[in-house]
């Protein structure tokens, strides 16, 4: 499986609405392998990938926080000038929108690892493979 599980957790913008989810994924053992946090001025989105995903999702509703789930895709990316760039290019010659990305926290090898979220998600994928750009499988990521 190309495409890595991430949770997204609508959170009202409040003092301590991040904390109570850090608390309840801290007791619950369950590591953020990556993050990323929206805001308007009425609530947030956290985006999160994390070692158990299922459970994590289970104990988060079952504390009251509106949890979704999205197929997001882990690419590897050369760490140099330009290699993002060359990504972002094969995908917009191809009409692939990249609704948005963010870092994961480790690299693997010598290389940055981005998530994105793509309007075209398989053909996203077919597209990067068929360029030898390397796609970073779920249950990979959750234990890098």
């Amino acid at each position: 499986m190309m495409k890595v599980e991430q949770i997204s957790i609508f959170l009202e913008n409040r003092a301590g609405r991040l904390t109570d989810v850090t608390r309840v994924l801290s007791e619950s053992k369950v590591n953020i392998r990556a993050l990323s946090l929206a805001d308007t001025s009425d609530f947030g989105i956290l985006r999160l990938i994390l070692t158990d995903h299922e459970r994590a999702k289970q104990i988060l509703k079952d504390n009251g926080f509106t949890v979704g789930r999205t197929s997001v895709v882990a690419v590897e990316v050369d760490d140099r000038p330009g290699g993002l760039h060359s990504i972002l290019e094969l995908l917009s010659n191809s009409q692939i929108n990249v609704e948005y990305m963010y870092a994961f926290v480790q690299q693997s090898g010598k290389n940055a690892v981005l998530i994105f979220r793509f309007d075209r998600t398989d053909q996203a994928i077919d597209i990067l493979q068929k360029n030898n750009i390397r796609i970073i499988p779920g249950d990979e990521l959750y234990n890098l």
